[in-house]
């Protein structure tokens, strides 16, 4: 699944914590998301884990026959990260940049949903490289209230 040239935005990355979380409204954002994700007849890039809110937005858009990519370092593989079965196709990568930058390739833009201290590092590294005019991909962002 490769990044569309244009402006037209056809991949969607989408990063979050590995947890839920203790708020309900998370997970029922993070499917709603995949939902919408298939509405607009759009892909799915995601961290590739098998557990937390990207999880959901995982199964809520593979379920919907949207084509879904996920994208993990090969040192959580061991660690029973992936999901079983996996929800669409897979891309087992060296490492957490090789990530980060696979992860900024196959994309158009990108939605960050509550998360952790991982989540923040893409967040502040896209941030950066876009302020450096290394990309000029969207972010969205995620606001459960």
């Amino acid at each position: 699944m490769a990044a569309t040239s244009s402006s037209q935005l056809k991949n969607i990355c989408v990063l979050s914590g590995f947890r839920y979380g203790k708020y309900k409204e998370f997970v029922q954002a993070a499917i709603d998301l995949g939902r919408a994700i298939t509405e607009r007849k759009l892909h799915l890039v995601y961290g590739g884990g098998g557990r937390g809110l990207s999880k959901l937005v995982s199964e809520a858009t593979f379920i919907r026959v949207s084509q879904v990519l996920g994208i993990i370092p090969k040192a959580l593989k061991p660690l029973g990260c992936l999901p079983d079965p996996p929800t669409g196709e897979e891309l087992v990568i060296s490492g957490i940049e090789e990530r980060i930058s696979e992860m900024l390739n196959h994309a158009d833009a990108f939605i960050f949903l509550p998360g952790d201290l991982a989540t923040l590092e893409v967040l502040i590294t896209f941030t950066s490289w876009a302020h450096l005019n290394i990309h000029k991909k969207t972010h969205w962002f995620v606001k459960c209230s």
